[in-house]
């Protein structure tokens, strides 16, 4: 069992007999009334997002889950095809609305953590940091880089990032997925 204030984003609960994940958890404590915890859960299977506040009689069952390495393998027709990497002949995939933000990252061959929970795949994590190839990007202009600024430019996948002024197009930068912000140039093109 979790005590209410163990409650954190990322963590996948059993809770009502339903398995949620938790997006937000904020501790709130009022003059004269019992501490909470004020939290955005969504359901793992319906999609669907709720607010809940848990109090310190809550009963709460952090879930078992398992994880499975994987690899992304193609897209088609809004489905995200997957494999597991010690067993190629297990695929499952995954709609783009189910994989949210996730999708701009994805790029053959990407090895992947699926989490199972009861013999199916919940979910994907991607590694934290990812690097790909800027395919398209505005040119830079002497005397730009003094001013220290940003530009947009357009990765292998399609994303658009900011990066600094030095970065063209042919250079790998390694991006960080869960912020989709640029953190370096890997190799200048």
């Amino acid at each position: 069992m979790l005590s209410y204030t163990e409650l954190r984003p990322g963590l996948f609960i059993e809770w009502q007999k339903t398995l949620w994940q938790v997006l937000e958890a904020d501790f709130v404590r009022m003059q004269q009334r019992k501490p909470v915890m004020k939290t955005k859960l969504k359901d793992v299977l319906s999609g669907k997002v709720r607010e809940v506040s848990f109090q310190p009689s809550d009963e709460i069952e952090e879930a078992e889950l398992s994880k499975m390495q994987a690899r992304f393998i193609y897209e088609s027709r809004g489905q995200y095809w997957f494999d597991e990497t010690s067993n190629p002949k297990n695929r499952f995939f995954f709609a783009a609305e189910q994989l949210s933000s996730r999708v701009n990252f994805l790029k053959t061959d990407t090895l992947i953590t699926a989490l199972v929970y009861g013999g199916n795949v919940i979910s994907v994590e991607l590694p934290i940091k990812m690097d790909l190839e800027v395919i398209e990007a505005p040119p830079s202009i002497k005397g730009d880089t003094a001013s220290g600024g940003s530009k947009q430019v357009v990765l292998e996948t399609g994303i658009k990032i900011s990066v600094p002024f030095f970065i063209n197009e042919g250079d790998i930068v390694r991006v960080n997925t869960q912020s989709g912000e640029y953190t370096e140039r890997m190799e200048k093109a």
